[in-house]
């Protein structure tokens, strides 16, 4: 096996005016979790000094590295990404402030995709804020499909108890219906199925789909959409290998213990399936960007600027998500050795052909 090495994590500061500081700091104070990395906040150490003092974090360990040269591994390490100083004012929205969260994005962005850093978590930004200094992306999802050669991120949100996939994102409602294609559906549900294979190790996912109308249409009665297009694509992914079911009213699925039967649940919009995640996971889930290849994840919330700068802001969704993105990275790098291994890859084979001769299925 791969030897272990100390996973390089790199975490943009977000808005320093919200709680990305705070929940990144207290995610981190424990020095016992970074005996499996070494994290590198990208952002500017006058706020994140500030943030000490303020939060009463003084015995935190914080290592200002201008270069990569001067990682300390396994100590937490700062990289101003600005030229020019940044006040911090807590709570409020500053255009300096969005200036220096697109500058964090954009530095931890290209040194990935150099190999300077393995996995990105990214803290909270105000769209608003960033999109007004230049930032000309809905959120962070379509900012790393665009660096991705026209590949389209899918957003999957995961939690303890559920993982809920995207169809669609940060479009308006009114928009939705003529989004929603058998096309699209089949691609996300099988970008779904090999994350949920690759970066969650999960051998065999079942998938629910979840009708876009109330009812899933009552036979036409409310929609035609479920009929002539989630249907089709649920049989064509089946027919694939893709172990897709559905489509299912989302109030009745999710009010029953339906959803504890599946490993995943493909949404159609953002807030079917948003709106019942952060319901049941807003202080642990993580919001996960698949399909890409490279590895962000990051926490399942906004900056709350209401509590900036209180000491109140739970910190378990920030290290969640860098905790998962950790594990991903191992994931992936576990799933690559083994299918590159021709002995493992050989029995994995002969278990398949087993599996199949067991349940009277004919050879591919």
């Amino acid at each position: 096996m791969t030897n272990k090495k100390s996973i390089k994590v790199g975490i943009t500061i977000g808005d320093i005016n919200g709680i990305g500081p705070e929940i990144t700091l207290k995610a981190l104070r424990d020095q016992r979790i970074l005996s499996s990395f070494t994290p590198i906040i990208y952002g500017s150490q006058k706020a994140i000094n500030h943030y000490i003092k303020k939060l009463e974090l003084e015995d935190l360990v914080v290592v200002s590295a201008q270069s990569h040269e001067k990682i300390k591994p396994h100590k937490i390490n700062v990289i101003d990404v600005l030229d020019e100083e940044v006040q911090v004012e807590e709570g409020k929205e500053s255009r300096n402030a969005g200036k220096l969260a697109i500058a964090s994005l954009e530095m931890a962005a290209n040194d990935i995709s150099t190999g300077l850093i393995d996995v990105i978590v990214t803290a909270p930004i105000s769209k608003s804020v960033c999109q007004k200094a230049g930032f000309n992306f809905p959120g962070h999802t379509e900012y790393f499909s665009s660096l991705s050669n026209g590949i389209e991120a899918l957003m999957i949100l995961c939690s303890s108890t559920m993982k809920i996939a995207l169809v669609t994102t940060h479009i308006s409602l009114k928009e939705v219906p003529s989004r929603i294609t058998k096309e699209k559906i089949i691609s996300k549900a099988k970008v779904f199925d090999q994350s949920l294979k690759k970066d969650f190790g999960l051998r065999k996912p079942k998938i629910a789909v979840l009708s876009l109308n109330p009812h899933s249409g009552e036979d036409g009665k409310m929609g035609n959409e479920e009929k002539e297009i989630i249907i089709p694509a649920v049989n064509e992914l089946r027919e694939n290998g893709v172990l897709a079911f559905g489509p299912f009213p989302s109030d009745g699925f999710f009010g029953s213990k339906s959803k504890d039967i599946y490993d995943g649940v493909l949404s159609m919009y953002h807030d079917q399936g948003l709106t019942v995640f952060k319901a049941l996971s807003f202080d642990e889930g993580v919001n996960y960007s698949s399909g890409i290849p490279i590895i962000r994840t990051s926490p399942d919330h906004g900056t709350a600027y209401d509590i900036a700068g209180q000491g109140t802001a739970s910190e378990t969704s920030m290290r969640n998500a860098i905790y998962m993105a950790v594990d991903i990275y191992t994931s992936r790098m576990t799933h690559k050795e083994l299918k590159n291994n021709p002995i493992i890859t050989k029995i994995e084979k002969e278990t398949y052909k087993e599996d199949r001769k067991n349940k009277g299925l004919k050879k591919n």
